[in-house]
């Protein structure tokens, strides 16, 4: 991926940093791979917002995204590396020996024409899905499961990667982008290599419009309402929050405020904290 800077011809694209989309390959999705997209609007199934700001968007058909990887021993070949509305991540679209088609997130360095594969044994290459124990230590892997058969939950987005670090008993610790170190059994799988489209940092909407498009509505500072609708709001001119430390819409408190509960079958397994 490229990214470059647009020629300020218009206020909008006066900062404005865009992908060339010069990796993609295929433009037209396979049907088959594709499902309604329904917008929820930060609603909840009783149709209470549970997700503030919200809503709109332009339209998009959901990808479906293989991160189980449970063929074993059948190859397949990469068709072309496509772009997905839902992710800043690029998918690849491989067809199976079989005949059968699907999608993965592609990885840097993946290829059209390139061969990839899952199973307990296949060789340490781009793209193929091994279990932790069959991967060697210090290796950069992408897609990891957390629980095993479940599909993968980390390092899912552009440029992520998680890297092997030691392996005891039916555990190996890994390293997370985050820097946390944390323990994940050794049949949970992974995929070799780093996320692609590593530029995705670095594009810059520009303007508000592209954030609407994405679905996301403005974000209303506390400070700048009412004090019937915010517990910061109210005063004359600008003002402050007028307490002593900053709350919620809902009195709780906020910017720092620790609300992670005591998860002891989760903490047992984290080694070193991302902090």
């Amino acid at each position: 991926m490229v990214v470059k800077q647009k020629n300020p011809t218009t206020p909008g694209q006066r900062f404005q940093v865009v992908d060339t989309f010069d990796d993609i390959t295929k433009h037209e999705p396979e049907k088959s791979l594709l499902k309604v997209y329904k917008k929820k609007a930060g609603r909840d199934s009783s149709g209470r917002i549970s997700s503030r700001h919200r809503g709109g968007g332009s339209k998009r058909f959901y990808r479906i995204v293989d991160f189980v990887r449970r063929k074993d021993g059948v190859r397949a070949e990469v068709l072309g590396i496509e772009y997905d509305p839902n992710r800043n991540a690029r998918i690849a679209l491989i067809k199976y020996e079989d005949g059968e088609k699907s999608y993965i997130i592609a990885p840097v360095g993946l290829k059209v024409g390139d061969k990839v594969e899952s199973g307990v044994d296949v060789e340490i290459s781009v793209g193929n899905c091994l279990p932790l124990r069959s991967i060697p230590v210090g290796t950069v892997v992408h897609n990891v499961e957390m629980v095993s058969g479940k599909g993968a939950a980390l390092a899912r987005s552009a440029g992520s990667s998680i890297q092997v670090l030691a392996k005891e008993g039916k555990y190996a610790t890994v390293r997370l982008p985050s820097g946390e170190q944390r323990m994940i059994h050794m049949e949970c799988r992974a995929s070799i290599g780093q996320v692609g489209n590593l530029d995705a940092a670095n594009v810059v909407l520009g303007k508000a419009g592209r954030m609407r498009h994405r679905g996301r509505r403005p974000h209303v500072r506390g400070v700048a309402m009412n004090p019937c609708d915010h517990p910061h709001g109210g005063g004359e001119g600008k003002s402050g929050i007028g307490r002593k430390r900053p709350v919620s819409k809902w009195g709780k408190p906020a910017l720092g405020y620790k609300t992670r509960k005591k998860k002891k079958a989760s903490n047992r397994f984290i080694l070193m904290r991302r902090k």
